[in-house]
């Protein structure tokens, strides 16, 4: 970027900015060599022209340039696929106008098209559009068989969502050890991405899902739909957000992240709100933000993806939501075979504190209700006494 233009008023009919500031903009467009400007307002299709034509350079707005960085980190035929479908509709909306200025005069964005008729065009577009979605359709299918599959089998699924750069692929990496491809650019994930993790001989499937993004065009949602579904048929939402942002931005995103979701008809799935990136900033500033943030964000738990701090915990608070963990306590005499015992309690539950007293031993763990029930049953088989409580 070489250079930054604002403007506060209605927007213009031929400029969506006012001429003196076109001026102004192509007079900065020569001084500095910029290639291409960039609109964070979306431009309509006589306005780019008119601005193409003043500046001589290309000029798009914030949907193409969402699409043009899509693109690029695009590595999967289905992503490619999606963002193909979502530059062909935005170009049907606009084909008509678009033929007809570039029959005029050929400006940077509207090169090619003078050879065409308006209707030939959109036809073009729509047998592409068509050609497109049953491709997609083929990927969606198989998509739905590895779910379906996935559920005859059993396993609970989980999925990691937030904000573009929150850190959501390095968490995925840390969590399955995988070597998933980590970028501070944004979009580096535009596929998901499912792996096997275990854990307190527990297996569950994880998910990494595309970023959010704020003002996110309703088409491109619906491009990536069978994409971020993956987040919809999960039973646990991971909901990443870095911390180390400042606490306003933190706040912007975090309602950015929900309504998205709520968007996408997974409001009602469990959530854990991981806090990442707590090693790029002080136990106080963590501190203050954490109590800034609770009383919005769901099962906080504070973590650094990076350094692996926390994992431990969030694990725990996995299992507390999936398997409706609860916390027990129970004592038992240090008399008879009780050592295998022990041995199964430390495979079978999450051992919180362990002490040898006297003649006896006590022990406070958790685990899920089946589990619980068995280790209460053989508790008393040995004479001991056993105690329950909500997890905390």
């Amino acid at each position: 970027m070489v250079g930054i233009l604002e403007q506060t008023r209605r927007p213009d009919a031929r400029y969506q900015i006012g001429a003196g500031k076109v001026e102004e903009l192509a007079r900065m467009v020569q001084e500095t060599g910029a290639d291409k400007v960039i609109f964070d307002n979306p431009l309509r299709t006589l306005q780019t022209y008119n601005l193409a034509k003043a500046t001589h350079v290309e000029v798009i707005d914030r949907f193409q340039l969402i699409l043009e960085l899509f693109n690029k980190r695009a590595t999967t035929t289905e992503a490619q696929l999606q963002i193909q479908l979502a530059t062909l509709q935005n170009e049907l909306k606009h084909a008509k106008e678009k033929v007809r200025l570039a029959k005029g005069s050929e400006q940077p964005g509207f090169m090619g098209l003078g050879a065409y008729e308006a209707d030939v065009y959109r036809d073009a577009i729509k047998l592409q559009v068509q050609t497109i979605r049953k491709k997609l359709a083929v990927i969606r299918r198989k998509r739905e068989l590895q779910r379906e599959r996935r559920m005859e089998l059993g396993f609970l699924t989980i999925s990691l969502a937030g904000y573009t750069s929150a850190g959501k692929s390095t968490l995925f990496n840390a969590l399955t050890e995988e070597t998933a491809r980590v970028d501070k650019t944004l979009f580096t994930t535009l596929s998901t991405q499912t792996r096997m993790i275990e854990f307190s001989n527990r297996k569950f499937l994880l998910t990494d899902t595309v970023g959010f993004i704020d003002r996110l065009p309703i088409s491109l949602i619906e491009a990536f739909h069978s994409t971020l579904e993956e987040t919809i048929f999960s039973d646990l939402i991971i909901l990443v957000l870095d911390l180390s942002e400042n606490l306003r931005i933190i706040e912007k995103k975090h309602r950015v992240c929900m309504e998205t979701i709520e968007r996408l008809g997974a409001a009602g799935i469990p959530m854990i709100t991981a806090l990442n990136k707590i090693d790029l900033i002080t136990p106080t500033e963590r501190d203050q933000k954490l109590q800034a943030l609770k009383n919005d964000i769901k099962n906080p738990i504070l973590l650094s993806a990076k350094c692996q701090t926390n994992l431990d915990e969030l694990k725990k608070h996995i299992l507390r939501i999936l398997e409706n963990y609860v916390q027990a306590q129970f004592t038992i005499p240090l008399a008879g075979n009780f050592m295998p015992f022990i041995s199964w309690v430390h495979q079978k539950t999450d051992i919180h504190t362990e002490n040898y007293t006297d003649n006896k031993l006590e022990v406070v763990f958790e685990a899920n209700p089946q589990v619980t029930e068995q280790v209460k049953k053989k508790v008393e088989e040995l004479n001991g006494k056993f105690q329950t409580n909500p997890a905390r």
